[in-house]
């Protein structure tokens, strides 16, 4: 399958002058100067967000160092949080009790998404082995998923349980792309959207996508949203965000929910959604990434497709989750560096 040499990497410098600006990063280093309340990072541009910012609280940095942190999800029963460092092959653990970061897990595989089932545990999405794992209490691995019709996965990517016991990921192929965040190796399978079912038998749900990514569902499971991150490779891919009505195993109607695309400055800019997640209200929070200054961060479309709030953050932001006892913490995971905000919002879902 040949594609341009083109990946998500260097995917900054082909968006024009609008990604040309230098950025003004802000600073959340120990020494920084207090912010003032109300946090002018979280912008509400649509009155239907303002009542989930708060106005005092803080956007935090809790962690950074990673080469390209990913797949943030909250465990309920423990009371942490988990996240990839893809390159380093390494998942961490931020403790809710003490703010503490250990290591989980090295290696990990270049795991990329993770998720918790509703049993508590934990699912990853492993670019190096280019499978879905579960981690059992007793610390031994099943391998849910590694093939399709005989063929290796490309990247196995994001992923979430259904209420029915079954595993819907994405498998765009980014960790089998090149050797920083898995294996180098040809992708035998168009890029698409699965579904492992209790018993264990995969099934394609759609490839009606150019490179899903992100995915989520909506409050009732009546809906299914996915990223689409094509744009890194396909010139005639759409900057946005899919969704499909969900029919028991099936979907049906796949269409735009949201375009990424913003004015921004007087110029209309793209950049690529990621990974995301539904609010109880069915507000999806999409992290935002690869244009720069103002637009990178996480971007909060309503039930009906409109961007009604913005998260601005200094770096690119991959992934987020919402966790903490309420589920009112949105974490995210950005370039080199994990942050937190509190909200109004309640997460949808555990993970």
């Amino acid at each position: 399958m040949e594609k341009p040499p083109l990946n998500r990497r260097t995917f900054l410098s082909t968006l024009g002058a609008a990604a040309a600006a230098p950025l003004v990063a802000r600073d959340y280093g120990p020494g920084a100067l207090p912010v003032r309340y109300p946090e002018p990072d979280v912008k509400v541009l649509e009155p239907a967000f303002g009542k989930y910012k708060i106005g005092n609280t803080p956007i935090e940095r809790l962690y950074t160092g990673m080469y390209w942190a990913e797949g943030p999800a909250w465990s309920g029963w423990g009371r942490y949080l988990v996240w990839s460092d893809i390159p380093k092959d390494v998942q961490h653990r931020w403790l809710l009790d003490d703010n503490e970061v250990t290591v989980l897990r090295k290696p990990a595989r270049n795991s990329n998404g993770n998720t918790f089932d509703r049993q508590g545990r934990q699912i990853s999405f492993e670019h190096g082995a280019r499978r879905v794992v579960r981690y059992e209490p007793d610390g031994t691995i099943s391998v849910l998923a590694d093939k399709y019709n005989g063929k290796p996965f490309n990247a196995p990517n994001d992923g979430v349980e259904h209420p029915d016991g079954s595993i819907w990921f994405t498998d765009p192929g980014y960790g089998s792309l090149g050797n920083y965040e898995g294996n180098k190796a040809e992708l035998e399978l168009k890029e698409a959207v699965y579904r492992i079912d209790p018993s264990g038998s995969v099934a394609m749900v759609t490839d009606e996508i150019y490179k899903p990514n992100g995915l989520c569902f909506s409050p009732d499971y009546k809906k299914v949203y996915v990223a689409d991150t094509g744009a890194s490779h396909y010139p005639d891919a759409p900057e946005n965000i899919k969704v499909w009505d969900v029919s028991g195993s099936k979907v049906r109607n796949g269409r735009e929910f949201a375009s990424m695309k913003l004015d921004l400055n007087g110029e209309t800019v793209a950049g690529l959604a990621d990974g995301i997640r539904c609010d109880r209200d069915g507000n999806i929070w999409s992290s935002a990434g690869w244009v720069g200054e103002g637009y990178d961060g996480v971007h909060i479309f309503s039930p009906e497709g409109q961007r009604i709030g913005q998260i601005v953050l200094p770096e690119i932001c991959s992934n987020v989750c919402f966790g903490g006892p309420r589920r009112n913490r949105l974490f995210m995971t950005a370039s080199r560096s994990l942050y937190a905000v509190y909200t109004e919002a309640l997460g949808a879902h555990w993970c």
